[in-house]
């Protein structure tokens, strides 16, 4: 590979843009917080590194959870003409609450105590006595802890289909007079005036009331660290305020658990949850827990352990004391765990069911006939109700193959992609314009820069082919985002039953498939559908809590059919090293991979707006427009802050008249957390900040502008996730070595078709990633959930 792109060389300037952007951060603590938007790659830390440090200065999704809470009834089921029709954002967050409505529901028809073994010490026998007091009726409890029932499997009133429009993306906000009211508190308590509204939307009716009977509730705010709730308590209760209030364990025990979720896991372990309680200052951990248990804001579970390999030889009388298998006690928001326990009971339906006999044996016979791995899926979809698909970019043709034969049949067959610009590429592939268009270059029709223009835009359905329900032929297979799938915004729509209107299903990007997303993904298949999960296991995880995909290969419990089509290309063969640990030289001739090493953050900067400036367009011949910058996290002296401000003040300079913005500036917006949309900002008005975005265009308003958009010259990797760009940027500064894993590696390398240039500051960090930094892990039920409810043979 070379060393250094052909470039004519000037000196760092002493004003690069790096200050800007707060160069006292660093890397490996500023990714930690970015966790909870979703936005970098690094979200998976340990539980106790998840807890502590998760809500850092770079929680720039405050308020966005909170907002989804707040959305409005706008999802009357009944389609309505002359009313406004939502936005992509607001028909999203509204299926997210219709989500959250669901697990309410199954949450009060748990009833009986659970089951309990007689062996139990110390925490675990702790956290039953706590169940077993609220049983008794010593303790009031909110929450009871059985298991729940299965829940009811569709709506009764089918949804109508949306599509998307530029109307503004608010979600819903408190009446104004909560808002007032809650300001007063604020202020009384020395508390900034600015949380009012998420306070409001996080606490609802009467949060003045309970923001006064229990200061600590500040901590349901995002971004709120017990440190400033505590300042937030002395002022409202003075002498009454003390470390061991019970109020305080339980709200630092409910933010310990969503700090975990934000770094990935769905529950935490018992001892693990009480030692990040001490390290916050709670003086009695295990009784924290407990009045939290009691009072139904957590949910205890205790989930057995696996059997040893090899059988242990016993006496008569060791048998008769190991009445019991051991068991892990597991702490966790009833938001996540339940989701869980859905999602699990839904892939057993699929799991256990037989498919719709759509399309003719003969048919299923002659298509699964296909050479190699393509007729292996065709063949397992076949007779299958979940089948799991896996490896690298050049493998989509696969399931498109598999999409196309299946229209074929006659069945409803549809795509979902993570991003509108997954969806737009894969759309090009299903269209019959082979593997290259899938390269996403300049010659790809459904390529399209973050900052051109949104694709939808350009579609003209009685020229191309595509449909007002998604892009792709009429009478063919057709793609979707999974968002606009799952809130009725684009795709098939609902059938009489409330269940998505189609016969198969291929999920794209499957690792970005969240716990909640995923239940509500299986809540809304029809009986007799089949679903294929689709994605490279080697990326990063998904932003939200849990690893499905992850977890559903280590499962066996369904096929799965492993590609043979290889990444081609020195690109192709860089990112097929890092997969397993190798970061090896790759002949570039055509200066495919280019390494830029540098010797400190500004040097890095510098180089970088260079290449995307000059270097990159002159000698690659890939525009500015279509080159994107990645890297580890959005502080420090190189994290996409300095980044934005640098390549902004190069590329379209201006004075950010519009909240920091001007028209033409590339962007990244976030409807939801977790979600990255590609853009470029056309005007702003009264009304908000619009964007041209890829799906369409957004109007942001203006409250939501600093929350839900950032410049977009620079993404993290995880915002990148399920895109491709012709050229890639990869920046390592020195400070961000911390933060470096191989899956972020083999995230940000494998974004780039045809160039990629790696501005290279962390010596021998970047290989040490590669060979030993895997994945950190990340606790979730999902495994022991499937293992009693599919069969051994599966």
């Amino acid at each position: 590979m070379s060393t250094d792109p052909e470039t004519t060389e000037t000196s760092p300037s002493e004003d690069t843009g790096t200050d800007a952007a707060g160069g006292a951060e660093e890397a490996g603590t500023d990714v930690t917080s970015d966790a909870g938007e979703g936005a970098d790659g690094t979200g998976e830390e340990t539980a106790a590194e998840g807890a502590e440090g998760a809500a850092a200065e770079d929680t720039e999704s405050t308020g966005e959870d909170a907002a989804a809470e707040g959305a409005d009834g706008t999802g009357d089921a009944k389609a309505d003409a002359a009313a406004p029709e939502l936005s992509e954002a607001a028909a999203e967050l509204l299926a997210q609450r219709l989500e959250r409505e669901r697990i309410e529901r199954r949450k009060a028809e748990k009833a009986g105590p659970i089951a309990a073994g007689t062996k139990l010490s110390g925490t675990a026998a702790d956290l039953l006595a706590a169940v077993r007091a609220v049983e008794s009726g010593e303790k009031p409890v909110t929450t009871p802890f059985a298991e729940p029932d299965p829940a009811p499997r569709r709506s009764a009133t089918p949804e109508a289909v949306r599509r998307p429009q530029p109307v503004a993306a608010d979600p819903g906000a408190p009446a104004t007079e909560t808002v007032e009211s809650v300001r007063r508190v604020l202020a009384e308590g020395g508390a900034p005036e600015t949380l009012a509204a998420q306070v409001a939307v996080a606490l609802g009716e009467g949060a003045d009331d309970q923001l006064r009977e229990d200061p600590w509730q500040l901590l349901r705010v995002p971004g709120v660290r017990p440190e400033q709730a505590d300042g937030f308590a002395r002022a409202l209760l003075g002498d009454e305020c003390a470390p061991d209030d019970e109020r305080r364990g339980r709200a630092v025990t409910t933010w310990l658990l969503e700090q975990a979720a934000l770094a990935g896991h769905t529950a935490l372990e018992a001892s693990a949850l009480t030692a990040a309680l001490a390290k916050q200052g709670v003086p009695d951990p295990d009784a924290a827990t407990q009045s939290a248990i009691a009072e139904g804001e957590v949910l205890v579970f205790q989930d057995a352990l696996d059997e040893p390999a090899v059988p242990v030889q016993r006496t008569d009388e060791e048998t008769e004391e190991v009445q019991e298998r051991p068991v892990r006690v597991l702490i966790g928001l009833e938001r996540y765990t339940l989701a869980e326990e859905s999602l699990a009971d839904g892939l057993a339906k699929l799991i256990n069911s037989v498919p719709k006999e759509d399309g003719s044996a003969a048919d299923w016979e002659q298509a699964g006939a296909a050479k190699g791995s393509t007729g292996e899926l065709i063949r397992a979809v076949a007779g299958h109700g979940l089948v799991l698909h896996t490896d690298g970019e050049a493998s989509l043709e696969e399931p498109a193959a598999l999409l196309r034969a299946a229209a074929g049949f006659g069945l409803r067959a549809w795509a979902a992609a993570h991003s509108p610009v997954g969806r737009d590429r894969f759309a090009a592939l299903l269209a019959g314009s082979g593997a290259g268009s899938a390269s996403g270059g300049p010659g790809d029709p459904a390529f399209t820069a973050p900052g051109g223009p949104a694709p939808d835009a350009q579609r003209d359905p009685a020229t191309d082919g595509s449909t007002p329900d998604g892009p792709g032929s009429a009478d063919g297979p057709r793609a979707t985002t999974l968002a606009g799938l799952l809130s009725g915004a684009e795709g098939p729509g609902r059938d009489a039953d409330g269940a998505l209107d189609l016969d198969l299903l291929v999920v794209l990007d499957a690792p970005q498939l969240d716990v909640e997303t995923a239940a509500l993904l299986s809540e809304s298949l029809p009986d007799g559908a089949r679903l294929v999960l689709a994605g490279d296991p080697a990326v990063l995880w998904s932003a939200g809590p849990g690893r499905v995909f992850a977890d559903l290969l280590a499962s066996k419990a369904c096929p799965q059919v492993v590609s043979r089509r290889p990444d081609l290309g020195p690109v192709g063969e860089l990112v097929s090293g890092i997969g397993i640990g190798e970061l090896n030289q790759v002949e570039a001739p055509g200066k495919e991979v280019v390494i830029v090493p540098v010797r400190d953050a500004g040097e890095a900067v510098h180089r970088t707006v260079q290449l995307v400036a000059d270097s990159v367009p002159r000698v690659i011949g890939v525009p500015s427009e279509q080159t994107v910058v990645i890297t580890p996290g959005h502080g420090g002296a190189a994290g996409t802050r300095a980044l934005n401000v640098a390549l902004k003040e190069r590329l379209n300079p201006g004075p950010g008249r519009f909240g920091g913005f001007d028209p033409g500036d590339r962007i990244a917006y976030s409807p939801t957390p977790g979600r990255t949309i590609p853009g470029r900002v056309v005007n702003a008005d009264a009304e908000g900040l619009h964007l041209a975005c890829a799906g369409g265009p957004v109007v942001v308003p203006k409250e939501r502008v600093e929350q839900a958009v950032r410049h977009g010259w620079a993404l993290t990797a995880h915002q990148a996730v399920g895109a491709r760009w012709p050229a890639v940027v990869v920046v390592l500064p020195g400070d961000a070595a911390q933060a470096l894993s191989r899956p972020w590696v083999y995230t940000a390398f494998s974004r780039a078709d045809r160039h990629l240039s790696v501005v290279h500051g962390v010596d021998q960090a970047l290989p040490r990633a590669v060979a030993e930094v895997p994945a950190k892990p990340r606790t979730t039920r999902l495994p022991v959930l499937l293992r009693p409810q599919v069969p051994a043979e599966a």
